[in-house]
């Protein structure tokens, strides 16, 4: 087969080659590419659709959580509130059988407390979903904050869930689900209830009353009403009846779709009515309820989809645009080619004003007959090349020699230096010494980035330098673990931070400079501290803004010191360096020095230093 495609080639011309080859190596790749990306773009499509839902879902979940915990409060208060205890109880254990619709009889002390309890659930309730609760005592008296013509709290003991409460302890409470509302008032608007129960025990665990908070389902309703999406939203229990829904004749009905949930390889898309749907769930805090979400497939990933498809069409477009464009600049580059064969035929002629009509294979094939008859001529060509790049070579030669050679400097100051020596003066050798170190490393431009270990050795260098220069000396103490020493960062970038200290911080007195650095876990921490002057906060915020100035404005606005550089200067190269991942943090206070923070961070969050 391969031999049948070369003779497929062989005829055509080497303009048709190039261009054959260019377009199958650009056309099968692009192919590819737009095939796999529709391919994993459904994929892309399906995990947006089901993040899109859990964000509603969750959304949605806080909202319905909330009413839930406000209902809690309410039982709560009622339990814990001493005052309303104490008359409940004293109220409990008068069993006299009297009408719970009428007064009490004890007088005006009762009448009082009575009321009492009642503003107390009024109040309780004002914030929040509109609630009813009820305060219903085991001798059949009660407190609620609705009228008795609306219902009569007495009813709630006919209740089939009211028989459960007796195993009910402590905080422990009954969740009852959607229910026919009782309250003559809501009856019209509002078919369905959603209550929570509670008891009332003494101190011997006795029940003495129970605490009934209800609210209207439709103000669950109105949360899924509210939210952004489309999505069908319902709550279920844990018997998988719906407790809430748009369609109210679906309250009570068994959610049908559990068994396609609860399938080993279910994906959160299920089929209803041929026609796909994306479903998923969130678990509600307190009751063992779940809030359901069910939309139309092609509905969740419409925008999605409708931006994947924008994309192919442009990437479409762009391939076809840039094929044409290739084609075009493919068929220019080999016209001067085509051209070229020509004059190499005219050439061997040693005519050049003559343009021969002589054909082969291809341009290359031709070229390839004339290279021979013109190697006499190649050859001078050679040879003057040869005499000019002599001649080049002799000036760049010359040019060299002018140039001062870097190393002659370090060699001429360790002469000096050893000299210095012998004569016993140690400290100017030091400083000779220190400056040649930190000379050639200003110079030697090919080193990007350098060990800490070596960083820490510059500014121990300086600081001798410095010492050296100023009446009172610096300590510089250093707590450098192993692990940090072997940590590669660019050139001087302690140094400028230890002469800001120096200089500004200590204003050129005697102090301590600390210099920490560790690895923690994955992350690289530098730790600069002086005992020097500090700044105040205006000052601080000041320092802090210029520490994203650009490169070119820092080394105009911080000509000083050694390095010409500031710490905006640091902060952008190891930005530069690092991007962002790094992070710097200046903290100073008036008479408490001054800390400089550098954490490089690979990786999670940024550790606490």
């Amino acid at each position: 087969m391969w031999n049948r495609i070369q003779q497929m080639l062989a005829p055509r011309s080497f303009r048709f080659k190039v261009i054959m080859t260019s377009v199958i190596c650009i056309v099968i790749p692009a192919i590819i590419t737009l095939f796999m990306n529709s391919y994993l773009t459904k994929d892309a499509m399906k995990e947006q659709a089901i993040s899109n839902a859990n964000r509603e879902l969750k959304l949605a979940s806080e909202y319905v959580t909330k009413s839930l915990e406000d209902m809690l409060y309410v039982a709560n208060y009622v339990q814990l509130d001493s005052e309303i205890n104490t008359i409940l109880k004293k109220n409990a254990k008068d069993t006299e059988d009297e009408n719970p619709n009428i007064l009490p009889k004890n007088g005006y002390r009762e009448y009082v407390e009575y009321n009492r309890v009642v503003k107390t659930i009024e109040n309780i309730t004002l914030l929040g979903e509109k609630s009813y609760v009820t305060i219903l005592l085991k001798n059949g008296k009660h407190y609620s904050n609705y009228p008795y013509y609306d219902y009569d709290p007495q009813k709630f003991f006919e209740e089939p869930w009211f028989n459960k409460l007796q195993n009910v302890y402590g905080y422990e409470t009954i969740w009852i689900g959607s229910q026919s509302t009782v309250f003559r008032s809501e009856q019209e608007k509002n078919p369905y209830q959603i209550s929570v129960a509670r008891t009332l025990r003494d101190a011997n665990l006795k029940i003495y009353g129970y605490v009934i908070v209800t609210i209207m389902e439709n103000k669950i309703n109105q949360v899924f009403d509210n939210m952004p999406g489309n999505e069908d939203m319902m709550i279920i229990d844990s018997s998988n009846r719906i407790l809430s829904h748009r369609d109210k004749a679906r309250i009570g009905q068994e959610f049908p779709y559990v068994n396609q949930m609860q399938e080993e390889n279910f994906s959160n898309i299920i089929s209803i009515e041929n026609e796909d749907y994306l479903i998923t769930d969130y678990s509600l805090s307190y009751t063992g309820w779940r809030l359901i979400s069910l939309n139309p497939y092609k509905q969740a990933i419409f925008k999605i989809n409708s931006i994947f498809n924008n994309i192919f069409l442009v990437q479409l477009i762009s391939f076809i645009f840039f094929f044409l464009v290739l084609t075009y600049v493919l068929q220019t580059i080999t016209k001067p080619l085509v051209h070229l064969g020509n004059v190499a035929t005219t050439v061997q002629g040693g005519n050049l004003k003559i343009r021969s009509n002589i054909r082969s294979k291809d341009e290359i094939g031709r070229l390839s007959n004339s290279l021979d008859q013109m190697l006499d001529r190649i050859n001078e060509m050679i040879k003057e090349i040869t005499e000019t790049q002599v001649r080049k070579r002799k000036a760049e030669f010359a040019m060299l020699q002018a140039q001062i050679n870097p190393h002659f400097l370090f060699n001429v100051l360790n002469s000096i230096r050893m000299k210095v020596m012998r004569k016993g003066d140690k400290e100017s050798a030091d400083m000779i010494s220190s400056l040649s170190k930190l000379l050639r490393m200003t110079i030697d431009k090919d080193k990007g980035t350098i060990s800490f270990k070596e960083e820490v050795e510059i500014v121990q260098d300086y600081v001798k330098l410095m010492n050296m220069r100023q009446k009172e000396k610096v300590d510089l103490k250093i707590n450098v673990s192993d692990a940090a020493y072997y940590e590669q960062i660019p050139r001087f970038i302690l140094q400028p931070i230890i002469e800001n200290s120096m200089i500004h911080g200590l204003n050129q007195s005697a102090g301590t400079i600390f210099l920490e650095a560790h690895v923690k876990r994955n992350d690289f921490i530098i730790i600069i501290d002086d005992n020097g002057q500090g700044m105040n906060q205006e000052n601080l915020n000041e320092m802090r803004e210029k520490l994203t100035i650009n490169l070119e404005t820092s080394l105009e606005h911080n000509r000083k010191g050694f390095s010409g550089i500031g710490l905006s200067n640091v902060y952008e190269r190891m930005r530069m360096t690092f991007g962002e991942g790094f992070q710097m943090e200046v903290n100073s206070s008036e008479g408490n020095g001054t800390r400089v923070i550098m954490c490089v961070s690979r990786g999670g969050n940024r550790p606490n230093v």
